[in-house]
């Protein structure tokens, strides 16, 4: 006989774990930001540097941004228009330079576009002038590699969502296709275009490494360089602490228009949903798209063929430092991956369990704080007790899965939302809650999300060169590091060799993590 309705308890996740992991990344990053603040001198103001470092900070992720979009719209139409051998590859590897390691990507660029690069030895062979690619318009080159496969992505899901039986009905009507542009596909981009722009932005604004290897002076000098110099060679914490404001406010508040703007971003899986498209399939629009999808290859390939072709001849002569580095980034990016999954777990629990917005919030933290600011905020903390050189490893796993916070959950938190709403009732009906929920229902289900959110903060931690640059010292350093202080000794062929073990180690845990996790899992 029917005993009534069960009521469904959705704390049954484990709340109080999901609110204990929250409160921990918030008194994390405001303890930090509050010690920042306190060394933050009262009226002392931005001195002209400073200025300038914040004009260029913005200017060089405006024109990043704005550059990336632009050209990521011909290349996703092209994608969504066309079908072909090798294109779930390449949409694949469109997801690459989102988790490769930013510094071997600088290396990969330079050797292409650098003084005695590709480009520059084949402008001699026919006579003409050799570019360089420091300063501003390298910033923005780089920024662009790494953001216009990530833009291409975003605008290739909303096309994706454009009804295949409105394609028809405009195939029927026989449109050109400047007329299905303007009233199909000009609509959906005016609704993603401003989201994808302020996501690069905000990526571009707290970028480190590639101002730091490519800035190439004063002029070209962003505010997370400038806290790095003024915290590292000026050792002047006051204006390190003014500028980390600065930086944290101005990401902040992009940081809350990106995540208005900017759908669930899914950059694991393929974006390969049949979808037949009648129009532009021969004539001028095939030639177009061809080449806009080949130099878009091109532009990602060649950089990642220089790393490979250097690195084979570079191994030979790297340094016994380079394999205790990449020992130290390795302990680095597994501590950190077990410290992200039990922050996120129980986090996006808690916002699938109560639809916990204040705890996304929490969580998304992470893409607005800078890892300059967290660190310096934590070295004021630690200073007056402790040496800081010996809490480098302890923060650096700590800021590393805090980054990686925000997109874990990007990815966790939709599909924990349907189990929880497909289980919960069954779950409240046969007493199963708390541990054994997770281990009976939730994990099982999860297995695949989970696999790829570790990947990418083992991947992202593999790469990192933020707070391990305030705080290491000559004897203790990660393979990124190495690499920076390989090229500030101009040994470029043994930093080329560090160069590919990173991109092996980064590539393979990803894929290690990601494999494992969809290794036999449920469907």
């Amino acid at each position: 006989m029917a005993q009534g309705a069960v009521a469904i308890d959705r704390t049954a996740i484990n709340s109080k774990t999901g609110i204990s992991a929250a409160l921990f990344v918030l008194a994390l990053i405001l303890l930090a930001l509050g010690a920042v603040i306190s060394r933050a001198e009262v009226g002392a103001g931005l001195g002209p540097s400073d200025w300038a470092a914040v004009r260029f900070t913005v200017l060089q992720a405006a024109c990043s941004a704005v550059v990336s979009v632009f050209l990521a719209i011909p290349v996703a139409r092209a994608l969504a228009r066309r079908r072909f051998i090798g294109r779930a590859a390449l949409v694949t590897l469109l997801g690459a330079p989102f988790i490769l390691p930013v510094i071997v990507a600088v290396l990969g660029l330079l050797a292409v576009f650098g003084r005695s690069g590709w480009l520059n030895a084949a402008l001699e062979a026919v006579g003409l002038p050799t570019v360089s690619i420091y300063g501003f318009h390298g910033v923005v080159l780089a920024h662009v590699f790494f953001n216009m496969p990530l833009a291409t992505r975003l605008l290739l899901q909303g096309w994706q969502t454009v009804p295949s039986e409105r394609l028809r009905l405009v195939a029927q009507l026989r449109l050109t296709p400047r007329a299905i542009f303007r009233a199909v596909e000009l609509p959906m981009l005016a609704q993603v275009v401003p989201g994808a722009l302020a996501l690069v932005f905000v990526i571009c604004l707290t970028s480190f490494a590639v101002a730091l290897t490519l800035g190439g002076g004063p002029r070209a000098t962003t505010i997370e360089l400038a806290i790095y110099q003024a915290f590292r060679f000026d050792f002047d914490l006051g204006r390190a602490a003014v500028l980390s404001v600065v930086q944290l406010v101005l990401a902040g508040s992009m940081a809350l228009i990106a995540l208005w703007l900017v759908p669930v971003v899914r950059v694991g899986g393929g974006l390969d949903r049949v979808m037949p498209r009648w129009d532009a399939r021969s004539g001028l629009q095939l030639v177009m798209d061809g080449c806009v999808i080949a130099l878009a290859a091109l532009f990602l390939l060649v950089p990642l063929a220089a790393v490979i072709w250097r690195g084979l001849l570079g191994l030979p002569q790297m340094p016994a430092e380079v394999y205790a580095a990449a020992g130290t980034s390795i302990s680095i990016a597994v501590t950190s991956i077990l410290v992200l999954l039990v922050l996120a777990l129980p986090m996006a629990g808690w916002i699938a369990g109560r639809k916990g917005g204040a705890v996304e919030t929490i969580g998304l933290l992470g893409l607005s704080a800078s890892p300059l600011m967290i660190g310096t905020g934590w070295f004021i903390v630690i200073n007056p007790i402790a040496d800081p050189f010996d809490f480098t490893l302890l923060v650096t796993i700590l800021v590393n899965a805090m980054m990686a916070l925000p997109f874990a959950l990007r990815i966790l938190v939709p599909p924990m939302r349907d189990a929880v709403a497909q289980y919960e009732r069954l779950s409240a009906i046969l007493g199963i809650s708390g541990w054994r929920l997770w281990r009976v229902v939730l994990l099982p289900r999860l297995r695949a999300q989970i696999g790829f959110a570790a990947g990418l903060t083992g991947a992202l931690s593999m790469g990192d060169l933020g707070v391990i640059a305030l705080f290491a010292d000559p004897e203790q350093a990660t393979l990124p590091l190495q690499m920076v202080r390989l090229m500030g000794a101009y040994r470029m062929d043994a930093a080329a060799g560090a160069a590919l073990v990173l991109l092996a180690l980064s590539l393979g845990i990803f894929w290690i993590c990601d494999k494992g996790g969809r290794w036999r899992a449920e469907a």
